[in-house]
């Protein structure tokens, strides 16, 4: 047993959840991830396929110009990974400088996977030690979800399957690891609560997730939400939402297939949508992205200089409206005010009502070319 004492010193969490088809109003299976790190700048990029490798597309941080870490996408056979930090589940001594390896391993399963078992199989096959401590989070077109809590040498599988409500939520502990270390134990109760009410209702979308979850101050220790609380200044601690959001992202997968040999590049691209919003989740803007070449709107791309994206600094741009307190320790306090207040005009109130339209729109068109499609068939 590893002590404590090789623990980071900083953690840098993630809030994140996958969500049945079952669970789903319209019967898609949803892979979410609400991103924090001290990477402020993020991108969103296609790599297209080379040399038998499946093409996708990935949420990248900013400066990675040759698109070696992909910190969340799906690729064109419809398989699609995530991951959040874990904090309890390293047993060894391998040094630091050999770690945090998560990204290279998710571009491989990118490139190389089709199905849940698929991932398995590579985690299997991988190089040891890993260099990766984390809960990966995976899905693919078969309907089947699962997160593989995993360190250097060995993982643990938690299929979607077993879970009796079909949403399974991590933060940055791992159930298999050690008890009572890691983080984000009040986030993953922020997230199950606020949850509960859709689940029940099998009524779990991708809006619930970047909208509502993304989005929410509410604090479950306290058993209280901060967002019209009659509160100007909250301090920014073990909300979901933080200083280091960078990104919150739902990649809507397809009606379940019955076979492997159903799915097809032209239809992930048709089926899948990546909802994205990049920078600081309350105030981001949601927009769609789809695995093809041109499925990566413009705004979301790394084309601003340092491979920023438009989306991006402005987020971050309002982000420091929010924070406005420069001194000292500024950036654990934040204005909630600016954020929503009672005549509707808050950052994210506003930005809510955007995205709520950019989702009928982009739905509308993907039905829209279903329905088209299938008269084609016939």
């Amino acid at each position: 047993m590893v002590a404590a004492a090789f623990m980071p010193v900083a953690a840098f969490p993630c809030t994140s959840a996958i969500v049945s088809a079952a669970a789903n109003p319209a019967g898609r299976p949803i892979l979410w991830k609400h991103r924090d790190t001290s990477t402020i700048d993020n991108k969103v990029e296609y790599v297209p396929s080379q040399n038998g490798t499946h093409a996708y597309v990935a949420l990248f941080n900013a400066a990675d110009t040759k698109l070696r870490e992909a910190w969340m996408g799906m690729n064109d056979a419809g398989f699609a990974v995530m991951n959040t930090a874990s904090y309890n589940i390293k047993d060894d001594r391998v040094p630091t400088k050999q770690m945090d390896k998560e990204g290279i391993l998710m571009t491989k399963a990118l490139q190389t996977c089709r199905t849940v078992d698929d991932f398995q199989d590579l985690l299997d096959s991988y190089t040891r030690p890993m260099g990766v401590e984390a809960n990966f989070g995976v899905i693919d077109a078969l309907g089947n979800g699962a997160f593989f809590e995993t360190n250097n040498h060995s993982y643990i599988r938690y299929n979607l399957d077993d879970e009796p409500d079909g949403v399974l939520v991590r933060t940055n502990y791992s159930h298999s690891g050690r008890p009572n270390e890691g983080y984000g134990f009040v986030r993953e109760a922020n997230a199950k609560c606020l949850l509960q009410p859709y689940i029940d209702e099998k009524n779990v979308s991708a809006e619930v997730l970047t909208e509502v979850v993304s989005r929410s101050f509410y604090h479950d220790l306290k058993k209280k939400d901060y967002t019209l609380g009659g509160e100007q200044w909250i301090v920014d601690q073990d909300f979901i939402p933080r200083y280091k959001s960078t990104a919150t992202i739902a990649i809507e997968g397809c009606i379940p297939m019955l076979s492997i040999d159903c799915i097809s590049p032209e239809l992930i691209e048709h089926e899948y949508i990546m909802w994205t919003g990049l920078g600081y989740p309350p105030v981001a803007e949601i927009r769609a992205v789809r695995c093809g070449d041109g499925g990566v709107p413009t705004e979301l791309r790394g084309s601003l200089p340092n491979g920023h994206s438009t989306l991006g600094d402005e987020a971050k741009r309002l982000r420091d409206i929010v924070f406005p307190v420069k001194k000292g320790n500024g950036e654990k306090y934040l204005d909630i005010t600016k954020l929503y207040n009672t005549e509707g005009t808050g950052f994210a109130q506003e930005a809510i009502g955007r995205n709520r339209e950019v989702y009928r729109k982009e739905r509308e068109k993907r039905d829209c070319n279903n329905a088209n499609r299938q008269k084609d068939d016939n």
